[in-house]
Parts: C-alpha cells; sequence; structure tokens
C-alpha cells in the first residue's frame, strides 16, 4: 500500500506545479493532497513539503486551523475570473454558466474560511 499512497503524493505534486502556470487549474488543493498522501506513502517527502519555503505555511495553516490567506484567497479568486472569461469566450454558453456557478460556489466556501491568525505570517513571508 505504500507505493500507491507514494504514487498518489507524486501525482498529486506534479498536478499542483501543473496548476501553478495553467490558468484553472488549482495549486492549493493539490499540494494538501500531496502533503495527505505522503503521510501514509513517504515521511521523508512530506518533510520536504512541510520545509517549503512556499508549500509549508500553506500546509502548516490548514492543517493547525483550517485557514486560507488572504493573498491565496485573492490569487484564487483572479484565476477564477480569468477563467471565467475564458470560458465565455471559447465554451458553449451552458458549460461556460455552469463553470461559472462550480466557481462561485468554490470561491464562497474559500473565502468563508478562516485565515491564519494574525501572527502567522502569509505563506512565503516567513
Amino acid at each position: 500500500m505504500r507505493w500507491l499512497w507514494l504514487a498518489a503524493a507524486y501525482l498529486f505534486l506534479v498536478l499542483g506545479l501543473i496548476g501553478a502556470v495553467l490558468p484553472g487549474m488549482p495549486t492549493t488543493v493539490f499540494i494538501l493532497l500531496a502533503a495527505w498522501a505522503a503521510t501514509n506513502g513517504s515521511p521523508r517527502l512530506r518533510a520536504w513539503l512541510m520545509r517549503h519555503r512556499v508549500f509549508g505555511p500553506t500546509i502548516r495553516d490548514w492543517e493547525a486551523h483550517g485557514a486560507v490567506g488572504r493573498r491565496a484567497k485573492w490569487m484564487a479568486t483572479l484565476a477564477m475570473a480569468v477563467c471565467a472569461v475564458i470560458a465565455f469566450l471559447f465554451a458553449p454558453r451552458w458549460a461556460a454558466w455552469l463553470s461559472v456557478a462550480v466557481m462561485g460556489a468554490v470561491a464562497t466556501w474559500l473565502w468563508y474560511r478562516p485565515e491564519p491568525p494574525p501572527d502567522a505570517p502569509e505563506p512565503g513571508e516567513r
């Protein structure tokens, strides 16, 4: 089973890295899934993710508080807005409206998540 967890962790990590450069593809959710899968598959990969200057604070904030930083919320919202514009330009209207509805639900959920405590700096500022 360990190798399945390890494969899942690396798959999620690769998807997260792709999401960092590809509009419309999430990053944070895949990095969180990679950390979760690495817990069972590779303590070394998990330790690396937790020490990573960008991913580590995000994972720690999520695990400790279920929190998402304000900057991450704004970046996700901006990415969803760009994707909505692209959808309306290139997708059938029904698909564009469906994707906007899903993105709206995700954005609402995201903005209702707590933010890290004031003493916890934004990811990348530690």
